[in-house]
């Protein structure tokens, strides 16, 4: 840093990713105690611990390869060119291994560990969200395997082909998803259903008959208190998508500086406009699911959820009204659609998880198509955003690296027996 300006901006981009992984912590303090107010008693300390053990499984293997994956796959490889092992700008490929020179302390470059920890807390989301829709069967071992798939691959290769300014998804498709309605949410979501059309419902969900019986969780108030811990954490989330303070006048050509917070995909951006859209996604989330759900308290705060979620994908280009709107009418859909598909298919997805997620994930992408149609969906590359190039990004997220890999997963467990508790035990109780 060789000057006071220099040292300023780098010093504050270090600091501002470090704020945002300590307010993104609260995300997974509020899944331990959301899934813990779900899960009936009996099985109160299996479901901690199975979202306790992910913290440290994710973080090893993200920092063994994960992050590599990221910087190394944009290209797909080989639709918009190779595998990139070499890489000059930020977080170089070289340098993004275990045994790399950024990967430890390292004086050079201030910033990759610290963007690597706000990254590692998007990959405890996304073990997180697969956990609370497979609680009460599913084995401690069997989740250890999930978590990493889905946290330290997935999820990842999903970035780097969509949430990366050079993702091929972004060139290709004009696929744009400022704060991760598909690379995270979709993802995670349609690999928790993967997973559950073979894990199966717990006992006693369904009859003889097909109908439904409900296992309403065991305690509202830590739901509660773990959803609005996770909407706290959802603004980290937000705040941690975004580049603090970027020379956009340089990079893009011009003669002069001319500084400005971008998104993920280096395009201007503002933390007023963004405060405001994640509040009215949550209000118009909230609002509709109170009335869907006749005033459920489950329901309405996930539909909150829900609306944010779905909102996402946009929310660094919506008007607020934009915003409230569709996360209004995607909480109404994910609502019908979690309850249409329980019946249709007997999937039991505890805490709705596949829905929040996943299907709002999905409706927010192909939302994002239609109400963005002709954005650029990067400054960098003459692609923008449009309805196809969404839908089939949709279908890229949710089904092929979602549900397609965790389907595969949950069938190679099952066939080894690793998936699964025992009945008797599942009856008795996880803790017993």
């Amino acid at each position: 840093m060789d000057n006071e300006i220099t040292a300023l901006t780098v010093i504050f981009t270090e600091f501002y990713y470090w704020v945002t992984v300590v307010l993104m912590f609260l995300i997974h303090v509020g899944f331990c105690v959301y899934e813990v107010g779900v899960s009936r008693q009996k099985n109160h300390l299996h479901t901690l611990m199975k979202n306790t053990i992910l913290i440290p499984l994710v973080s090893v293997t993200f920092f063994l390869f994960g992050w590599w994956i990221y910087w190394a796959f944009p290209n797909g490889p080989g639709i918009t060119g190779d595998l990139v092992l070499k890489n000059d700008g930020f977080g170089a490929n070289e340098v993004a291994l275990p045994w790399g020179t950024a990967m430890g302390i390292n004086l050079g470059d201030r910033i990759n560990l610290v963007f690597w920890a706000a990254f590692l807390l998007f990959s405890w989301t996304a073990a997180s969200i697969v956990s609370g829709s497979v609680i009460e069967r599913i084995r401690t071992s069997a989740f250890a395997i999930v978590a990493v798939f889905i946290g330290s691959i997935f999820w990842v290769l999903a970035a780097s082909w969509g949430w990366h300014y050079a993702g091929w998804m972004v060139q290709k498709l004009g696929y744009h998803d400022a704060y991760a309605s598909g690379v995270i949410h979709a993802v995670s979501g349609g690999f928790a259903l993967g997973v559950l059309v073979v894990l199966g419902p717990r006992v006693g969900k369904f009859n003889k008959d097909g109908t439904v019986n409900v296992i309403a969780p065991q305690n509202t108030w830590l739901v509660t208190i773990g959803l609005f811990l996770i909407f706290a954490g959802f603004w980290g989330f937000y705040a941690a998508c975004n580049l603090p303070i970027f020379n956009i006048g340089i990079e893009y050509g011009a003669k002069e500086s001319f500084f400005s917070a971008t998104n993920i995909y280096l395009a201007p951006t503002t933390l007023s406009g963004v405060t405001a859209n994640f509040i009215m996604s949550l209000s118009g989330g909230m609002l509709a699911a109170y009335v869907v759900s006749r005033g459920d308290p489950f329901w309405t705060y996930s539909g909150g959820l829900a609306g944010i979620i779905a909102a996402s994908a946009g929310n660094d280009l919506y008007h607020p009204l934009q915003s409230l709107l569709v996360a209004a009418g995607s909480s109404f859909i994910v609502y019908k659609l979690h309850f249409w598909v329980e019946r249709k298919f007997q999937i039991d997805d505890a805490v709705g998880a596949v829905a929040v997620h996943g299907y709002a994930g999905v409706i927010g992408l192909i939302v994002c198509g239609f109400m963005l149609w002709g954005y650029p969906a990067s400054p960098f590359y003459d692609a923008e955003i449009n309805p196809l190039g969404m839908i089939f990004g949709a279908i890229i997220m949710f089904g092929l690296l979602g549900f397609l890999p965790g389907w595969v997963t949950a069938k190679v467990l099952a066939f080894f027996g690793c998936l699964r508790i025992p009945a008797n035990k599942e009856i008795a109780g996880l803790d017993h």
